[in-house]
């Protein structure tokens, strides 16, 4: 009896061992702790439990979601030297000139076709599944003297950006002055220079460039290394800004408007299966091999809404999917800030929301025009968290629908803002395993 129940100890005592090491050994399943954890620490703290009071509740929730907000500063003190290191060490170790012509061609075709199928995605499961209509209050629409005037009007909204001309666009995608656009977190901008820079050191003499490539290395290493420091921080942050959200929301909100976060969560779920259809078909890459390379970086890209954030770690998942170096550091950067398909199905779902909330029936060629600029502007969107709510309003204001129902679009675009930012990053991952032949020397690829 008493070597049964030593034999029991035992048994029990190494299952615990195998789970802290099992634990302690891999990110993903750190961060999906914090996850769980914070989740449900976000429900007791929510103003629906009765725990606690809002206020107190409020000053917990700012002291849990601290070690998330050191973690992003971390990486944002570092996103500009390492997309821009990244980017030019990637052109330079891409290959020849006809190399770099294949990537960045191959690269565009991706991102157009999967951004504009992810619009149409959502348009159709928007005028499928129709979510804004019936729901109370808004679907008789808005009387004129209850339309807001501006959409300064509505509180915590951003307003919507000036029209600009084609040209004017074309012209102020070049960075006129690097210091202000690095000062302003103009990641577009840092990318276009990165590119120029990285081009043009291919077009010099190897002697010349290299000090200034041996520059850009140690560069990368020194971010690198920085982001490892960052990464320590990965799970308590998942926990505290899970925490938050949740007790922020309340999960009755959730409820209350549980068919356009259905209809925006199914159309990123179809993207996601399309994306590991086009790895597993194209790139012979099997759901599983994606999942198990890059669960941690999706779970972290889930918790803090930012594919630049995740970079460092998404370049690391794709080197582990069999992308060279080269291609890894030149491609996922460039996603980061330009592959947003996920961005631009669920803004073509608000889009559609807003009108049905407000009764406007759009037509068509309207509903075409939507595609093409969600399409334009995801594209060109920096990889941060609520970027995407000034385009939903410029796109809305500029058709003529209402945006007074944004304030329930914005009650749960951090829930959502998180789940697209997984599907962008996935997009990333399956953008470079389909270049990483091209990166690949001739006698290596045979």
């Amino acid at each position: 009896m008493a070597s049964d129940r030593q034999d029991s100890t035992m048994r029990i005592s190494q299952q615990r061992f195998k789970l802290r090491v099992w634990i302690t050994s891999r990110l993903w399943a750190q961060v999906m702790l914090g996850m769980v954890l914070g989740f449900g620490l976000g429900l007791l703290l929510s103003e629906p439990a009765g725990f606690v009071l809002p206020d107190t509740a409020e000053i917990i929730g700012h002291w849990l979601a601290l070690p998330g907000r050191i973690f992003l500063a971390l990486i944002a003190m570092v996103l500009v030297p390492l997309i821009f290191s990244s980017i030019v060490e990637g052109l330079s170790g891409a290959g020849s000139g006809e190399q770099l012509r294949s990537v960045g061609l191959r690269l565009a075709a991706f991102i157009l076709a999967t951004t504009t199928v992810a619009a149409m995605i959502g348009v159709a499961l928007a005028q499928w599944l129709r979510p804004g209509v019936g729901l109370a209050g808004f679907s008789q629409g808005p009387s004129a003297s209850s339309v807001p005037s501006q959409t300064g009007d509505i509180p915590d909204l951003p307003a919507p950006a000036a029209q600009v001309s084609l040209p004017d666009m074309i012209v102020d995608i070049l960075p006129t002055n690097p210091t202000a656009s690095i000062v302003q977190g103009d990641m577009l901008a840092v990318v276009v220079l990165a590119l120029l820079v990285g081009v043009s050191v291919t077009q010099v003499q190897p002697e010349r460039a290299r000090p200034f490539l041996a520059l850009m290395e140690a560069l990368l290493s020194i971010s690198m290394n920085i982001v490892k420091w960052a990464m320590f921080l990965a799970p308590f942050a998942v926990f505290g800004l899970m925490a938050q959200l949740v007790m922020r929301m309340g999960f009755e909100t959730m409820l209350g408007i549980s068919g356009y976060v259905g209809t925006v969560l199914l159309g990123l779920a179809v993207l996601l299966c399309l994306y590991l259809l086009i790895a597993l078909v194209f790139a012979g890459i099997t759901p599983l091999r994606l999942t198990k390379a890059a669960g941690s970086n999706l779970l972290l890209a889930f918790s803090t809404s930012s594919s630049s954030a995740v970079m460092p770690v998404t370049i690391q998942s794709a080197r582990e999917l069999g992308v060279p170096e080269g291609i890894a550091n030149l491609v996922v950067p460039l996603g980061a800030t330009m592959n947003m398909a996920g961005t631009a199905l669920y803004q073509a779902v608000a889009i559609l929301f807003l009108a049905q909330l407000s009764g406007v029936e759009l037509t068509s060629v309207q509903i075409a025009v939507i595609v093409g600029t969600l399409v334009a502007s995801s594209i060109g969107a920096p990889g941060t968290p609520g970027v995407s709510i000034a385009i939903l309003v410029s796109v809305a204001t500029n058709m003529g629908i209402p945006v007074e129902g944004m304030v329930i679009i914005l009650g749960v675009d951090r829930l959502l803002d998180m789940s697209r930012t997984a599907v962008n990053v996935t997009g990333d991952l399956v953008a470079a395993v389909l270049l990483r032949s091209v990166g690949r020397d001739p006698v290596q690829a045979t």
